[in-house]
């Protein structure tokens, strides 16, 4: 058995303790100012630099509440007194907290700054244009324009299956139908990546309405000229060459 070293060890406990009190204290005090920040700054995350004699302190936050108080000295290196990770050594902490209150009068200069910043700031502003009449214009239009869509639908599926398509260019534009049932799916514009007149989801804009309303009567047109074109087909059809 090994006889013991004859060496005395001084125990970190008290310092430790100390160390971990003041952090504790900055924590909760720096925090107040962390929440103050995020209110005034107007946004859960963010950070600020503030100067003083000795060197800078950043305070960082995130969802309000306080992540970390780094001072930077003049004369080098940096602490973080209150971090996510490791406590500051005891030290650095001692040289950091000196600085302390010059910090806590920095953010309330920079406070201060700024009482009065709004008080030329109107608050009274130009009555807002309503879109009620123009939305119910634009309605008014898109509803009969899905009327008719429905009715070629409806047309399209008693002679030409359950659902598909039926597009036809209109002054160079491609103007595209879509079916399931008697029931239109979509009338879109202008291909992939068109304006949809008709659809299942939103209505178009009022400015599409008024580009495209006029274009939607030679779809129409477009329409009939297929119809007219499949009967006068369909007339040169004659049983008789078959007996």
């Amino acid at each position: 058995m090994t006889d013991a070293l004859p060496f005395d060890v001084t125990s970190v406990e008290d310092v430790a303790a100390n160390r971990d009190e003041v952090v504790s204290a900055v924590r909760s005090h720096a925090g107040t100012i962390a929440r103050e920040l995020a209110i005034l700054q107007g946004g859960d995350y963010g950070q600020e630099t503030f100067k003083t004699r000795r060197g800078t302190w950043t305070l960082k936050y995130e969802a309000g509440a306080l992540q970390y108080l780094r001072f930077k000295g003049k004369s080098g290196g940096e602490t973080y007194v209150v971090s996510t990770k490791q406590p500051p050594e005891p030290k650095p902490l001692a040289t950091a907290m000196q600085d302390y209150p010059a910090f806590v009068e920095s953010y309330n200069d920079h406070v201060e700054s700024l009482d009065g910043v709004l008080d030329d700031v109107p608050t009274e502003f130009p009555a807002i244009t309503t879109t009620e009449e123009i939305v119910s214009e634009r309605d008014q239009i898109v509803a009969t324009i899905r009327e008719l869509s429905n009715t070629i639908a409806g047309e399209l599926n008693r002679f030409d299956g359950e659902y598909g398509t039926f597009a036809q260019r209109v002054n160079g534009t491609r103007w595209e139908l879509k079916w399931d049932g008697p029931q239109v799916s979509y009338l879109r514009v202008g291909g992939e990546g068109g304006v949809y007149l008709v659809s299942q989801y939103q209505p178009p804009s009022a400015p599409d309405v008024r580009e495209l309303a006029d274009g939607f009567a030679g779809f129409v047109e477009a329409y009939n000229e297929y119809v007219e074109e499949l009967e006068a087909d369909l007339a040169t059809v004659s049983f008789e060459d078959a007996e």
